[in-house]
């Protein structure tokens, strides 16, 4: 009973941190999305802030989703523990063994078909650029998303500067975003000669460059969901055991 009480101890430490970290992700995604107006004047009012912070309300849904999860998982199996309920513990097994699955599959399909992978990214290459070119700097969602995108990779556009000619807003501005071009203003002249990277080819090159990082992040990852797995199976077989 002394091992089942430090397993029940650790698995109630742990996803009460989970669930603690959940409430506060779920609680800033919606403070992001409702009182978005208090958000911009905090981010306004921070001396030296760039004006491209203010492109944070659009990781609002992200933060929303992710918090909403963790949520779940850790109120599953901190009641799960505590309650001795299989049931809860039951479905965090199936939940966590969902997404390492998940991982998996989609570690399979970097590493074994990496080559069909970005083919099939070039495929919808046409649709991203048109959409650059109908939308960016007419709808609010998709301009905040490339901003943020270009800004965090400092790049341009899906291959280059060339995905935003004859686009919305260089017709409505007579300029390219400011992140294309290496000096400003960013216009037709100066654009012409800009070394900026598309935002493809940049995140496959950080992805490259990050790659041991990457993997092991991912391991790490991995081995905590699987040691979760056996603790929450643990725990639901002497729970099923002392009933019986």
């Amino acid at each position: 009973m002394g091992c089942f009480g430090f397993l029940k101890t650790m698995m109630f430490i742990f996803n009460g941190i989970i669930f603690l970290a959940g409430a506060a992700i779920l609680g800033v995604g919606i403070w992001v999305k409702v009182d978005s107006g208090s958000v911009l004047s905090f981010l306004q009012n921070i001396q030296g802030a760039p004006g491209e912070l203010g492109q944070v309300l659009n990781v609002g849904y992200l933060l929303i989703a992710v918090g909403a999860v963790l949520l779940i998982l850790g109120f599953l199996g901190c009641c799960g523990a505590i309650r001795e309920s299989r049931c809860m513990l039951l479905l965090f097994f199936i939940i966590i063994l969902l997404v390492f699955i998940a991982e998996v599959a989609g570690a399979i399909v970097l590493l074994v078909f990496k080559p069909v992978a970005e083919n099939l990214i070039k495929q919808v290459e046409g649709e991203v650029v048109k959409s650059i070119r109908s939308d960016y700097g007419k709808n609010p969602d998709v301009t905040g998303l490339w901003n943020t995108t270009m800004t965090a990779l400092k790049c341009c556009g899906f291959n280059n500067y060339t995905d935003f000619t004859n686009s919305f807003f260089v017709n409505n501005t007579k300029s390219y975003p400011f992140q294309c071009c290496n000096r400003l203003p960013c216009n037709e002249t100066t654009v012409f000669n800009s070394t900026i990277p598309g935002c493809f080819p940049a995140l496959k090159k950080l992805v490259d460059d990050n790659a041991v990082i990457i993997i092991a992040v991912a391991l790490g990852i991995a081995t905590l969901e699987l040691a979760a797995m056996i603790v929450s199976m643990i725990l639901y077989c002497k729970i099923g055991s002392k009933r019986d």
